[in-house]
């Protein structure tokens, strides 16, 4: 068992406060928080700024009471949303599997990143350290990335490259703006994207998108193997049950589409 840094001690206090206002279900008091959670004013108070800063709770300005925003509900809504499209989506990722006999994933996005959330590995040891249930993934050159990157707007591509950049793995990866989103226009016409070595030399990956009730993008499902292997010929006879199978989980993920 690790010992209670001074660090880990105000994490827990910070939760503490949070989980309090949360529980009392009515807005609080600055003094009634410290005492119920016997903690002095000065360090409560230091508490409730970072939660109202990170917008997890407010101060109403006549009353200076705090109270809870919907923000924890949002966290609460996504991971039971990423959680039931895992278990529709397993069934159609070990069908996948089959159908093309290479590594299959489903990642969705986190921070700007790509971040599998869960995985069947493939019999080739391509990018075994990267396709891990965890493991987060750069957007710009992943076939789940880009399709994620498909709800973002241009100012929205502005921030990403202001914030993680486009960083160049291979000779293959787009690093500038303009190719970038000439590849995304690509990619809406089409329904699906590649990454064509662009993260690892010999590797390729063919993705498409999963949708959500409001029309964007939720998650990105791929299948990735060699180069060698992941051919043409052997990929685009294959597209159109690929394409059915994402369009199956997006519609029981309450995606309709009007004609």
């Amino acid at each position: 068992m690790q010992p209670r840094t001074t660090g880990n001690q105000s994490g827990e206090k910070l939760l503490n406060v949070l989980e309090f206002i949360i529980l009392k279900g009515e807005p609080q008091r600055l003094q009634d928080i410290a005492n119920e959670l016997s903690m002095n004013k000065s360090t409560t108070l230091r508490f409730l700024k970072t939660l109202v800063n990170t917008g997890y709770i407010n101060q109403n300005p006549e009353t200076s009471k705090y109270a809870a925003t919907y923000k924890i509900c949002a966290l609460a809504n996504k991971v039971n949303l990423y959680t039931e499209l895992r278990k529709i989506a397993r069934p159609y990722l070990e069908q996948l599997a089959k159908i093309f006999g290479e590594s299959v994933n489903m990642a969705v996005e986190d921070q700007m990143t790509s971040v599998y959330v869960d995985v069947i590995r493939g019999s080739s040891q391509s990018l075994v350290t990267v396709q891990k249930i965890g493991n987060a993934a750069p957007m710009h050159c992943t076939g789940n990335g880009k399709v994620l990157l498909l709800n973002y707007t241009d100012e929205d591509l502005d921030r990403l490259i202001e914030v993680k950049g486009l960083t160049k793995y291979t000779e293959y990866t787009l690093t500038t703006k303009e190719a970038l989103r000439a590849e995304l226009e690509k990619i809406r016409k089409r329904g699906y994207a590649y990454d064509e070595q662009e993260r690892e030399v010999g590797a390729r990956c063919l993705a498409f998108p999963i949708y959500g009730d409001n029309g964007k993008v939720i998650a990105g499902m791929s299948v990735t193997g060699p180069q060698n292997r992941m051919t043409d010929e052997v990929l685009l006879p294959k597209l159109e049950e690929f394409r059915k199978i994402t369009l199956e989980i997006s519609h029981r993920m309450g995606y309709q589409v009007f004609e």
